[in-house]
């Protein structure tokens, strides 16, 4: 044997240039992203797609006609299993969406076309990862013309959303409505929606399911009496900013606006009802304050296209006037002297926070936490069409209550 052969020596060698080889493959050559999750959200309003990766994503968009379709290419993706499913989630009655198609382009690239059934304004961005979700690439499929009525100024708001032109230096919404001065405007806002589940129990129950439930009810109350208008937010499952829930209820000239909600909290034991309105002061409780995070964290959750939000920073709540603080009031304790008839009460009288969803200057507004879905016993009930017309009834009674003790 050789003198210069040193058996050890050459296990050495070897075992740096795997270190080598090995810190090469992770760093020098990067995986391809992988699409972990898909969605698509469809409603009358405006659809949303929505790709979740494990690594964010660049890409480029495309117009093209005959037929019209918005074809998307991603840049270092691999299609798998999870992608493919995409064609599959498309609904027939999806007002935007005809079909959907995905392939792996080249290599590198993975093309997306999503073939459609009118003219469309597309509108893309990324966000990056919050709660449960990882990085997201959203897809919003808005009609290319405006074809709603007056009476609904939901789509016109959506798009000056995201063109940045909703802030607190523009004047009040207008909108050609003529207001009925012998009926009381009121306006039921169920929390979260689409890509916002809010809350989820133990057993799955989602927040925005049983909230709309809740709401749909008591609309259907509200419309039977003469002297009340009512309108709601969304009355499907769709994702709206924060500001958009707040603008519809100034541009419907509401008289009141309840957001209703099922929230939890990091403790299975905390139960009960609860009544909410905005406090410019901070939280009257460390749980109010909790609530408030949450609560204001949908519009990073849902997906919002723009950062920053002029209208809900600190300038808007010096003009909240006197008469909405005092009538806000009025109405939440209206509401839970009728609601603690039907469940257990979490707090006897009406807690403050900032929450965003209530800061519209000149509408009496309360949240409503009609139970805490991270309860069991209360996660059951909130399911039950008996407690859900339970709540709304209080609710009803509540608002009644209010339309004879309020100041004008």
């Amino acid at each position: 044997m050789p003198a210069s052969f040193n058996p050890t020596r050459r296990l050495l060698v070897k075992g740096i240039a795997a270190v080598c080889l090995l810190s090469a493959t992770r760093v020098g050559f990067a995986a391809p992203a992988q699409m972990v999750a898909v969605r698509v959200w469809p409603s009358s309003t405006y659809t949303r797609v929505t790709l979740e990766s494990n690594t964010a994503l660049t890409y480029k968009q495309y117009m093209l006609t005959n037929p019209k379709r918005l074809v998307i290419d991603i840049d270092d993706l691999n299609l798998n299993a999870t992608f493919r499913n995409i064609s599959t989630l498309v609904k027939t009655d999806d007002p935007y969406i005809k079909l959907i198609r995905v392939g792996q382009f080249d290599a590198k690239t993975v093309r997306l076309v999503i073939e459609l059934k009118q003219d469309i304004k597309p509108n893309l961005f990324t966000l990056k990862p919050i709660s449960e979700f990882k990085n997201r690439l959203v897809i919003d499929l808005y009609p290319a013309q405006n074809n709603t009525g007056d009476d609904d100024p939901l789509l016109a708001l959506l798009n000056e959303f995201n063109k940045g032109q909703l802030d607190d230096n523009e004047p009040p919404v207008t909108t050609t409505i003529q207001k009925d001065k012998n009926k009381i405007i009121v306006v039921l806002d169920p929390g979260h929606g689409g890509e916002d589940p809010g809350a989820i129990g133990y057993y799955k129950t989602r927040e925005k399911d049983v909230v709309l439930q809740i709401a749909r009810r008591l609309r259907d109350l509200l419309k039977k009496e003469k002297n009340i208008a009512v309108h709601m937010t969304r009355n499907e499952d769709v994702f709206l900013p924060l500001i958009v829930r707040v603008e519809k209820a100034r541009a419907l000239r509401a008289d009141l606006f309840i957001s209703i909600h099922a929230d939890a909290f990091i403790k299975r034991s905390v139960r009960g009802s609860s009544v909410f309105a905005l406090s410019t002061k901070g939280a009257s409780s460390s749980a109010a304050n909790y609530l408030a995070q949450t609560q204001n964290e949908a519009d990073e959750i849902g997906g919002v296209s723009r950062s920053g939000d002029h209208y809900l920073d600190h300038t808007i709540l010096d003009l909240v006037q006197t008469i909405t603080k005092s009538n806000s009031l009025i109405l939440g304790n209206a509401i839970l002297s009728k609601m603690k008839n039907v469940s257990t009460l979490h707090n006897s009288r009406v807690e403050k926070a900032g929450f965003a969803v209530l800061k519209a200057p000149d509408v009496p507004s309360v949240l409503v936490e009609t139970a805490f879905i991270s309860n069991l016993n209360e996660e059951k009930k909130l399911k039950t069409a008996t407690f859900q017309n339970q709540m709304a009834k209080a609710i009803f009674e509540g608002i009644k209550e209010y339309i004879k003790l309020r100041k004008k």
